[in-house]
This record gives structure tokens, sequence and C-alpha cells, in this order.
């Protein structure tokens, strides 16, 4: 069980909140494959104050797409107060404040991993987040701007005192971006000196790198990003290898498409048709890696339009899928 503030969660493998991904569909998707806690796609302060259209459908949810995340993004401090009121009128069970978010946009506006040069500034803003909101809170970092800046412990020590109720680290400096390799042991710093959780992420995208992350940092519960990007199953994978030792068989090729066409029908009923076929297309690429001739039917893709299109290309996938997995470590 991982516990965050009053939220008791029986997992602690966790999908993490994903620009233009973790979608209601996508959400949805992976919970049947064993992620507990999600988190819909980051929501920027000053979008939200202003009630855009796009961000309100961004927090779509139902009954079913429990416990749930929200996290933040933002520096201002009545943006983020607006934010919070806004979503008063929204349930969820964990409000996230993102200061890990490496894209230039938006640490020219210094938000996101741009926070991590300023950690007095980052606590006065988790401390008023905590403050105005009725769930726990919690913060993504990063381990430091560069490697000459590696302060995440610093900033983990400073959240904690602001009342953060679990800290969220990717094992990768704002320079490093998503590259290069992760550092397990700055990891393990931050949660030798915490008592609250410490999730991990980066690089989570086997059970044997689940593993190797937990046994490395001792963190409490792992974080999956890129690992699930058509890849479900990597939920259930990681569970039975942590608790078995054993890998799990993966999925053959009428499975895959099997979960190709229910994720593509759950993006039609929520988008609607055109929308639906559009948005799963990068879905697809991301199903089909590892495929043996599968060019030609990605460049079909690219074009499809209906869902009648896109179920005959799933199907013509499948009977020539062999699916080649990556190295694992």
């Amino acid at each position: 069980m991982l516990k965050i503030g009053n939220l008791k969660l029986k997992s602690n493998l966790i999908l993490a909140p994903m620009a233009g991904v973790s979608d209601l569909p996508f959400r949805m998707l992976n919970r049947k494959f064993g992620a507990e806690l999600a988190f819909v796609e980051m929501i920027n302060c000053r979008s939200i104050s202003y009630k855009s259209k796009r961000t309100q459908g961004m927090l779509s949810s139902h009954l079913k797409d429990k416990p749930l995340g929200v996290q933040l993004l933002g520096c201002e401090e009545q943006f983020i107060l607006k934010a919070l009121d806004v979503l008063k009128g929204y349930k969820f069970d964990l409000l996230d404040f993102n200061a890990a978010c490496p894209a230039k946009k938006v640490v020219r506006r210094k938000e996101g991993a741009g926070l991590l040069k300023e950690p007095k500034k980052l606590r006065k803003l988790l401390e008023l987040v905590v403050k105005n909101s009725a769930v726990p809170v919690t913060v993504k970092i990063r381990t430091g701007w560069d490697k000459d800046c590696i302060n995440a412990r610093e900033i983990a020590l400073y959240a904690q005192d602001a009342g953060a109720a679990g800290i969220f680290i990717h094992g990768r400096t704002k320079a490093q971006g998503y590259s290069g390799g992760v550092d397990y042991a700055a990891i393990r710093e931050v949660k030798k000196a915490l008592n609250i959780p410490v999730i991990a992420s980066g690089d989570i995208l086997s059970a044997q790198l689940a593993k190797k992350m937990l046994d490395e940092t001792s963190c409490d519960g792992l974080v999956i990003a890129r690992g699930s990007f058509g890849n479900p199953w990597i939920f259930q994978e990681i569970k039975v290898f942590l608790k078995t030792g054993k890998l799990a068989l993966r999925p053959d090729k009428d499975e895959i498409a099997k979960v190709m066409s229910g994720h593509l029908d759950a993006s039609i009923d929520f988008y609607g048709e055109r929308n639906g076929v559009v948005i799963f297309r990068k879905f697809f690429g991301w199903y089909t890696r590892g495929f043996r001739k599968i060019r030609l039917l990605r460049e079909k893709v690219s074009r499809a339009r209906t869902k009648e299109e896109m179920q005959k290309i799933i199907s013509r996938s499948a009977p020539a899928a062999a699916v080649s997995l990556p190295s694992a470590l």
C-alpha cells in the first residue's frame, strides 16, 4: 500500500500526466492493466483560470476514473489561486504541482523546471497551494538544473516543510531533458532525507528497469510515463515480476490488435469519429513498434479519417506482426 496524505493506494504503480497523451480513454485503458492512480494531462494555471474549453475538456472524467490526480503548471500566485478556485468544481483526489517540465517555452516563463533555480520561491508557491487545497498536495521535481546544480535534496526538504504530502522525482536534470542516464543516487538521497513518500520516474520502460529503480533508490512508488506508450501491459508485468521474479509473457499479435481496437472505439466515443481517429494515429505507431512490414500501414494510418479505415489497418497489421522486444537494461 502507498499512502499520500489521506489518499490510500493499493498499488504503488502510477500513470504519469503526459501532455497530448493521458486523456480519459488512455487512462481508462491503463487502469484495466493495473494503473490505480492516474493523472489528467498537465494543466496550465493561466489556461484554467480563463476557463478555456480545451482545458476543461482535459479535466473530463467519470466515476470509474478514480483515484484521479491533477497536475498544475504555473508560477504566478494570482493565477494559481484562480486555478484552485476553478478546480473546486471538479472531483479529484490528488493535486500535483509541476516543477519538472523542461520544455523551453515553460522554462522561459520561469515555470516547471525553471523553479528548480528558485527553491525558496517554489517553497512559497507550495505553501500557497497546500493552504488552499482540499486534497493532498505533491510536487514533481527533477534532480536539479544541470550537472553543476544537483539540488533535489534541498528542494525536496523545502517541499516537505511547505506541507507537501509526497514528492515525485524524475531522475534527470533540466539540462538532460529526457536523454542521458538516470541518476539513481540523487533519488536515493532524496528518499533518505524525507519523511514523506518519494515516487520516482525515469526510464521505467520494463519490469526489470522498474525493479532496478526500486532496488537502487528505495523509493516508495513508481511513475510510468513513456513505458506505457502502446504498452498498457507494463503495469501487470511489473507487478508479476516484483512478486515472482518471473517475466510475464508478452501479448501476442491478436491481443495487441484487440486492445488497439478497444482503444480506437474509446477514442471515437470520447472525441467523435473524425477527431478520435486522428488522435488515435500516434497510438497506432506506439502499439506497432517492433512490428515487421509495418511502414506502409503507418503511412496509411497518417491518412485515415474514419473508424472503418482505421479498423481495416489494425486488422491488416496483426497478421504481419512479430514483436521484437528492446533490451530491458
